[in-house]
């Protein structure tokens, strides 16, 4: 099971984020509603496999629920999908490094966030609202609570929250990115997920899933889903942006000059004017 090291991952990591910032819109929004939709039927698992855990089990649910939950990240990472938590650490790395700008970074979060939002209320309004998965039973009334749980917190929480969540989910992706074959990836993606969900930050994506579900069973608002939405959201981007990319570019690569600057190339005419 072959891994790299951190400088070295860096450097695949910021090849990755200048390789997303390239994708036309199509496929960025092909791959980010495969995101949105991996992830929310990961949190459809996590609600089926919990919804109706009893006694001593159900003590344990939060860590049987995160257990499954990883799947969507899973998914995402090797089958293949743009999910915005981790271009909220991959795209900045690659603004650090000079490689792409700013409007790049931003117009791909948009991209992304739009496709994964579409991905994931597909799974909520199509699989739990038509199909009922979401909405019978113990199941919905898991899905109330995990979204009464989240839309209680303030600002503040949810925005702290956010942070610790993408710190672990875009750990998970650094993993993945250093990992050469597909066990060691699950590994790296499997543990840090595993965490965020037991502990129960908030990510953004995965609250695009829970929260209309829930809205869709006739509980909440949309606009109490906005007051959350915000905050996680920014949560996320300073968890992925600061405190692993921002923290893992000062602490290998800051005093490299020039650090992956694409040389400039220089025409045979231009040269032959210097002479």
């Amino acid at each position: 099971m072959g891994y790299s090291k951190p400088d070295k991952i860096i450097e695949i990591t910021v090849e990755n984020g200048v390789k997303k910032t390239k994708y036309s819109v199509v496929q960025t929004m092909i791959l980010g509603f495969e995101a949105g939709a991996f992830i929310a039927l990961g949190y459809l698992l996590f609600i089926r496999v919990t919804g109706t855990l009893t006694g001593n089990l159900q003590e344990l649910s939060s860590l049987i629920g995160a257990s499954v939950f990883p799947i969507g990240l899973i998914l995402t990472l090797l089958a293949g999908g743009e999910l915005l938590t981790g271009n909220m650490m991959a795209v900045p790395l690659a603004r650090l490094s000079k490689r792409v700008t700013s409007g790049q970074v931003f117009r791909n979060w948009f991209l992304v966030m739009v496709s994964n939002f579409i991905g994931a209320i597909f799974v909520a309004y199509f699989f739990g609202h038509l199909v009922g998965l979401t909405e019978t039973g113990p199941y919905l009334e898991k899905t109330i609570s995990i979204a009464e749980h989240k839309l209680e917190a303030s600002f503040l929480q949810a925005f702290i929250s956010g942070i610790g969540c993408n710190w672990l989910v875009a750990s998970a992706v650094w993993l993945s990115y250093g990992a050469d074959d597909m066990t060691g990836k699950i590994t790296g993606i499997w543990f840090p997920t595993m965490a965020f969900v037991a502990i129960g930050f908030q990510h953004v994506v995965a609250n695009m899933f829970v929260i209309p579900a829930a809205i869709f069973a006739g509980h909440f608002t949309w606009l109490e889903y906005v007051t959350n939405f915000i905050p996680v959201f920014l949560g996320n981007a300073v968890g992925g942006t600061v405190f692993i990319a921002m923290a893992y570019w000062y602490a290998y690569k800051k005093d490299e000059p020039n650090y992956l600057v694409e040389p400039k190339v220089i025409h045979p005419m231009e040269k032959t004017r210097a002479r």
